[in-house]
């Protein structure tokens, strides 16, 4: 019941402050199934990908674990493929929506506090985020696959997810 109130309350804000993104920020729509606008679903695929980037590379000198090193790799591949095919959709025109060119501040602090660890805690901390950022991920593609408003970016959401899907768990396979 508290979450329903909370929820509610949220819209509500979100509704009076007439802000689009509020409810997608504040996971309202997470939490009831609500497909994000199309400006908040390009803002935060693009947003991820960045930071999935980031965080790889990072991966990549501060980590201890192969395996952990591995999966960043392929994060860095896949995700730069999904930003590209993302970027072109939006600068072919089809879509008027501007993409991001930074992280930000959210995400830029998740991507600080991980720049400072090293070793074993890096690893831990990155695996972690991984895992949250893949279901935080797959609930976006899921939620434009089925409900979005433009059909392009509907088709693109439906043909990332399955890869998502499939980062998801890879990641959790990296906390065994």
């Amino acid at each position: 019941m508290k979450s329903f109130l909370l929820a509610s309350s949220l819209i509500v804000l979100a509704m009076a402050t007439s802000a689009q993104s509020i409810p997608e920020k504040m996971g309202v729509n997470s939490a009831l199934g609500v497909a994000p606008k199309t400006e908040d679903f390009v803002s935060l695929a693009a947003q991820s990908d960045m930071l999935e980037i980031e965080t790889s590379k990072l991966a990549l000198t501060k980590s201890d674990s192969d395996k952990t090193k591995q999966f960043a790799d392929r994060m860095i591949k896949d995700h730069t493929e999904t930003s590209t095919e993302l970027r072109s959709l939006v600068t072919v025109g089809k879509i008027q929506v501007t993409l991001p060119t930074s992280l930000d501040r959210a995400h830029k602090e998740k991507l600080d506090k991980l720049a400072k660890l090293n070793g074993t805690a890096f690893t831990k901390e990155y695996d972690d985020m991984q895992i949250a950022a893949h279901k935080d991920a797959v609930s976006l593609f899921e939620r434009y696959g089925k409900e979005g408003d433009n059909a392009e970016l509907k088709a693109f959401a439906n043909k990332t997810l399955p890869h998502l899907q499939m980062h998801l768990k890879m990641a959790q396979e990296l906390m065994k």
